[in-house]
């Protein structure tokens, strides 16, 4: 069963290795655990029903205490304390799942008519609190989309799958493979995350240099809204206008319900691999993943850790006396203490793969780059999807851990990225607490890259002062970020947690544009209010 107040299975734990606890207990000290409330009790304190559906949405409607907490909350560490500590605020006052477009047309119009706040629900992932709840005087119904999780159409020839949009990431894959063909949108969220979910926060998968983000899988679909249905047709390419797919994208909930995807999907690759290769410091590393992505090199994921990361993920791998082999092989290589590792895929017809390494081991060569083969980039295929595992094991120990992310261009890498984690290192200095940063370049473009950093600190000795911290955090080098050319939001979208830097970014004419496109669709402002625009 899945974790009520956390991430994943219940059943599934990742343990901390002794030295990983050693080396975090060395840059920032021993954490000390907060105490985790019950599910009974937060259940005892959820509030009765607002809710009266009648006879024809009844069954419909779920307003049982532990679906309603089940349902409250995301996966950010603001949604985690609350968990943790009982202290959820707010409530849905039911739970629908509908399994068929009528059905959620039917949720509309009752919604409509009974001045209902509607929160689409997904997978229940969202870092942005896109899925939270907002006290604003009207009742709230979450609507889970869990039910309609099917493959409803594949056309081989034109290769578009049409998708339920409660689609997790499994089943697409599993789908898709019976017939021999992916989508290839793997998100760190894809054990939970659905294909809905993708299109309305506009998301990134790890192999999107081969596949593309979704707004280039993302094809047509169905869209039921307060005014009627929204069909997207899908066409190869279209100069007719504005396209209308891009308003969907991204648009988290505030237009309508998304009920069916249209994506293009691929045929199943010959052979797939991945490779591991160290550079002796930052700059050769850099400089090599640029020219890899600006020649087009076929590769089907890149990612980039600096010197701390690095460090940090050689710390937590385990197996001391293996990494402590391999890193005296890369110093005698010339990769000692400041070493940065690239691991890159490649993935395709045996040929296109096979060109594509040499090419790649060439340019990687060229600057200084140590290739080590595919034994580490097969240890971080096997557990891609499993590391938001470790913010357990982590919060276990009395530390909390949560990510930025951003995107930005060339020019502006370095400068932004030391930006960042010099504010969040440096951020909770007046308490007299230290703050573990990493980082690494996770999306690549001719243009520029994403930067995503990892930050870990001790939770203070209450759960009011650890999100103190965490506000503290996130907030100032939320500011930087937009003040320094880079978006709020490379991959994890706006929610309500980003709204207030949304401005920023857009303008005013354009923030003028989105919420003109939202009062159109619902005047009422009854669909997820408070996320994506204020």
């Amino acid at each position: 069963m899945r974790r009520w107040n956390g991430w994943g299975d219940e059943t599934f734990n990742l343990a901390m290795p002794e030295q990983g606890q050693a080396f975090l207990a060395d840059r920032i000290g021993n954490g000390s655990p907060l105490a985790d409330a019950s599910l009974e009790s937060v259940c005892a304190r959820v509030p009765e029903t607002r809710l009266s559906p009648g006879p024809e949405l009844h069954d419909l409607i779920d307003t049982r205490p532990e679906t309603r907490v089940r349902h409250a909350r995301g996966q950010s560490l603001a949604d985690w304390l609350a968990m943790r500590s009982g202290e959820f605020g707010v409530f849905p006052d039911g739970v629908a799942c509908p399994a068929s477009n009528e059905e959620v047309r039917q949720l509309l119009a009752w919604a409509a008519k009974e001045n209902i706040n509607l929160v689409p629900y997904g997978g229940g992932t969202s870092v942005a609190g896109h899925i939270n709840p907002v006290d604003n005087g009207r009742p709230v119904l979450t609507v889970a989309m869990g039910r309609m999780n099917r493959l409803l159409d594949l056309d081989p020839d034109s290769q578009i799958a049409t998708f339920g949009a409660g689609t997790p990431g499994p089943l697409v894959e599993s789908q898709l493979r019976a017939h021999g063909f992916t989508l290839g949108h793997f998100p760190q969220s894809f054990e939970l995350s659905t294909i809905g979910g993708w299109v309305a926060a506009r998301s990134s998968g790890q192999q999107s240099l081969r596949y593309g983000r979704i707004e280039q899988l993302f094809a047509g679909g169905r869209v039921e809204t307060l005014q009627g249905t929204l069909t997207l047709p899908t066409f190869p390419a279209s100069s007719a206008g504005p396209d209308i797919r891009e308003m969907v994208l991204g648009s988290e909930g505030r237009l309508g319900l998304i009920t069916e995807v249209k994506a293009r999907v691929t045929r199943l690759p010959e052979h797939e691999s991945f490779h591991v290769v160290f550079f002796p410091d930052w700059d050769s590393a850099r400089t090599a993943s640029r020219l890899l992505v600006q020649n087009r090199t076929q590769l089907s994921m890149l990612r980039l850790s600096n010197a701390v990361e690095t460090e940090t993920q050689l710390a937590l791998a385990g197996h001391p006396r293996l990494i402590g082999m391999l890193e005296r092989l890369l110093s005698l290589r010339g990769a000692g203490e400041a070493k940065c590792m690239m691991t890159f895929g490649v993935t395709g017809s045996r040929q296109q793969c096979q060109n594509a390494l040499q090419e790649a081991r060439r340019t990687c060569k060229a600057h200084k780059g140590v290739y080590t083969g595919t034994r580490l980039g097969d240890k971080w295929a096997a557990k891609r999807f499993t590391m938001p595992y470790f913010r357990e094991a982590l919060w276990q120990m009395g530390y909390a851990v949560d990510t930025l992310e951003t995107a930005t261009d060339w020019d502006n890498v370095d400068n932004l990225l030391g930006l960042i984690e010099t504010n969040l290192r440096d951020g909770l200095a007046d308490r007299q607490e230290k703050t573990h940063v990493f980082t690494h370049l996770s999306h690549f473009y001719s243009q520029g890259c994403s930067i995503y950093t990892t930050y870990v600190f001790r939770v203070g000795n209450r759960y009011e002062e650890t999100l103190a911290r965490w506000q503290k955090l996130k907030t100032s080098t939320s500011e930087l970020i937009v003040a320094n050319r880079g978006t709020i939001s490379h991959q994890h979208g706006v929610g309500k947690d980003h709204a207030r830097f949304l401005p920023v970014e857009k303008g005013e004419l354009g923030m003028l544009a989105i919420r003109s496109l939202c009062s159109t669709f619902d005047p009422d402002a009854i669909l997820n209010p408070e996320t994506l625009v204020k």
